[in-house]
């Protein structure tokens, strides 16, 4: 009879991949190793392989599950059956609130999945694409007209450059927070510029974002 997997697989497999996700965020996929990553988890190089069969499916695997909670929250949303400004609104928050806890998957999503075969990154890329037509799709809703076709998803990709990049410049110190700043991106994509007003910032927090 096989053996079944200790309880603690599970938990163990989720820290390795966000150890993982931190190496290749601070080193690049090039500049990490296998014998990096079970250093940072405190495991032997023959126990990681027990969760995982090699570097390339460690980014694989972050990058894949980092792209379907973004999915699970397209599904969340849709499940509100909002109408469509308050739906992208929300669509633009629950986003930024989770880039703010993906930072270090986000950036193996954008900079290494290049290194995967052709087969584990067209499974990626096409996740993403859904996600993508999701938002373009709540964006054509918005603005409906003879142009919406045309224009729905380099709108989606225009606010996917606000939401997408928080993490280069938003500082843990800093005066603003994600949370302060998704409200932020809503008013300046509904209303442009004009729109915006200023975050409360919280307590504790420094005068400069990027500081």
């Amino acid at each position: 009879m096989a053996r079944g997997r200790a309880p603690s697989y599970a938990s163990q497999r989720e820290a390795i991949l966000a150890q993982a996700a931190v190496l290749f965020a601070r080193q690049g996929y090039s500049g990490t190793s296998m014998n990096q990553v079970a250093a940072a988890c405190g495991i032997s190089k023959p126990a990681l392989y027990h969760y995982v069969r090699d570097k390339q499916q460690l980014v694989a695997t972050i990058a894949q599950e980092h792209v379907a909670r973004l999915e699970a929250v397209v599904r969340d949303v849709d499940c509100l059956a909002l109408e469509p400004q308050p739906r992208l609104r929300e669509l633009i928050v629950r986003f930024v609130a989770e880039y703010a806890g993906a930072q270090d998957a986000h950036r193996v999503l954008t900079e290494d999945v290049r290194f995967l075969g052709a087969e584990e990154r067209e499974r990626v890329l096409a996740a993403e694409r859904r996600v993508v037509d999701a938002f373009a799709a709540a964006v054509a809703a918005v603005r409906p007209g003879a142009d919406a076709v045309a224009m729905d998803k380099p709108l989606a990709m225009l606010l996917f450059g606000m939401i997408n990049w928080m993490f280069t410049w938003i500082k843990p110190d800093g005066r603003f927070s994600y949370d302060d700043m998704a409200p932020v991106v809503c008013d300046l994509f509904f209303g442009g510029v004009g729109a915006v007003t200023l975050p409360q910032a919280g307590p504790g927090r420094h005068a400069s974002i990027a500081a």
